[in-house]
């Protein structure tokens, strides 16, 4: 075989789904992809059918490129929710509506159980019944809970009358496979996308210049920072807590807490900077999280899309605050745990989501009681209070993060043991000047996070006042930045696996 056979071979092969290597945005070939892409869907921007049909076709590439031959579940999926949602639209009979909307409960939370929690009730099972426990070889395909919410959504919306179908089947399909939030977020409502589909597609200089600055931000989030924090620290804190000192865990502790932002907020960044790009509007998924004065803020600003989600379709489908205070702290409870259980088949996400569920109860007990009344007064600890309350909430966040992240509660344990009672604070130079590089990431990561948000949008306005070339040229230099601090395996965004 010639080497030109052979080079032309290994170009295929790239462009072959490949399970250790998944299409993603920090990779030199989407960037490639991309740019090829944009050159086609510029000239098809001003049609419609044939923007939907390219666009939907390559989304479809870029889903198969992430998980395999499961882009035929998402066509699945987009088939039988834009069918059941016709039925429900035509059909006034209440008994049939409520079996039509049923059916697509079944089937979209009959796959996602399947695919990820088979394994969890097996495993359940097999402790109860004292069998030996042997996993069932299940893949779980790339952001399966991501459009099965999304287009569970249409079919509730439409169900409740809150939305019309779509009138041609190529509009929900564009809708649910989108590319850029396809596999990570943000959950995107069909009553705030379909509508920009019946709109000529525009892109202003503020649109293109919020795009770069968002992608540009994105990428420095996930590629520079949480990256590397996460393979030069975190990863060996949580792999092996016994090895370190308190402080080294505790550390780790904050280091994971700035690394799952920077990873999924940065996704969500660059995900929302190329629909401007491509001339469609995202809402914000994340607001400076970690700046919550309380847990109630906190998920009014963490995953903004996820908890909407599941505050109208689960929250409210549960009674939501209409059946007495007993009641409002139950169904917010089931939901934090439900949604703790979303993010993976563990107890110890549930324990996660209970985590959160109690907090939101207690805080909402204290806001309405007498004195919540007195630290909402402006002049009860007008100049502490806040940052009081920052900090709890900060830490209290990073806390239940210990169980997000470990390997089992076993590992958990043993970390909060380690920081409990093997503090060592003595080595705290010394681990300064092993982990210096860690370190410098560590607190320009929170130093930017913490920065009044006037600030970013001053750098935002900077950024959309750049001639095109500086526009490129900042980007290039991210892009530099990138391959500089590039690890030597493929560091996945963590929201890939929910």
């Amino acid at each position: 075989m010639s080497m030109s056979s052979i080079s032309i071979q290994k170009l295929i092969e790239q462009f072959r789904y490949q399970p250790d290597e998944p299409l993603l945005f920090t990779s030199g070939l989407f960037l490639f992809l991309f740019i090829g892409f944009l050159l086609v869907y510029i000239p098809l921007s001003q049609t419609h059918r044939p923007k939907l049909i390219f666009t939907t076709l390559f989304s479809l590439y870029f889903y198969y490129k992430s998980s395999g031959l499961f882009f035929l579940l998402l066509i699945s999926t987009t088939g039988i929710d834009y069918t059941l949602a016709k039925l429900i639209s035509e059909n006034n009979v209440p008994w049939k509506r409520s079996v039509l909307v049923t059916i697509s409960l079944i089937s979209n939370l009959g796959m996602l159980g399947y695919f990820k929690y088979t394994n969890f009730i097996h495993e359940i099972f097999s402790n109860m019944s004292g069998l030996p426990y042997q996993p069932f070889d299940i893949f779980l395909p790339v952001g399966v809970s991501f459009f099965t919410f999304q287009s569970l959504s249409y079919t509730i919306d439409i169900y409740r009358k809150q939305l019309k179908p779509c009138d041609h089947f190529l509009d929900y399909a564009f809708f649910v496979s989108f590319f850029p939030q396809l596999v990570a977020g943000p959950i995107v409502r069909a009553s705030e996308f379909l509508p920009q589909l019946a709109r000529p597609t525009i892109v202003t200089q503020h649109m293109l210049g919020r795009g770069i600055y968002l992608i540009a931000a994105g990428l420095f989030k996930k590629a520079i920072i949480s990256n590397y924090i996460s393979a030069n620290f975190v990863d060996r804190i949580f792999e092996s807590p016994t090895l370190f000192t308190g402080i080294e865990n505790l550390f780790g502790v904050y280091g994971y807490a700035l690394q799952i932002y920077c990873d999924f907020s940065g996704y969500s960044d660059m995900a929302i900077g190329m629909a401007l790009l491509l001339g469609f509007h995202f809402n914000d998924n994340f607001n400076a999280p970690y700046q919550s004065n309380n847990i109630t803020e906190f998920w009014r600003r963490w995953h903004i899309s996820l908890s909407t989600w599941l505050r109208d379709y689960l929250y409210i489908s549960l009674g939501g605050n209409r059946s007495g205070k007993i009641r409002t702290y139950v169904n917010l409870f089931i939901t934090m745990l439900l949604g703790g259980l979303w993010h993976g088949a563990s107890l110890r996400f549930i324990l996660w989501g209970g985590l959160h569920g109690i907090m939101l109860g207690i805080h909402k007990f204290i806001s309405e009681s007498s004195l919540g009344n007195r630290i909402k007064n402006p002049l009860y600890n007008k100049s502490i209070s806040p940052w009081i309350g920052t900090l709890l909430t900060f830490h209290f966040v990073c806390f239940c993060w210990i169980f997000f992240r470990s390997s089992s509660m076993g590992n958990a344990l043993q970390m909060i043991n380690q920081i409990l009672f093997h503090f060592s604070p003595q080595v705290f130079i010394e681990f300064i000047t092993g982990y210096w590089t860690v370190f410098t990431l560590m607190i320009i990561g929170y130093l930017l996070h913490f920065l009044p948000h006037s600030v970013d949008l001053a750098v935002e306005r900077w950024t959309t006042q750049l001639p095109l070339v500086g526009k490129a040229l900042l980007l290039l230099v991210v892009v530099v930045l990138c391959i500089q601090t590039k690890s030597a395996t493929i560091q996945p965004f963590i929201y890939f696996q929910f």
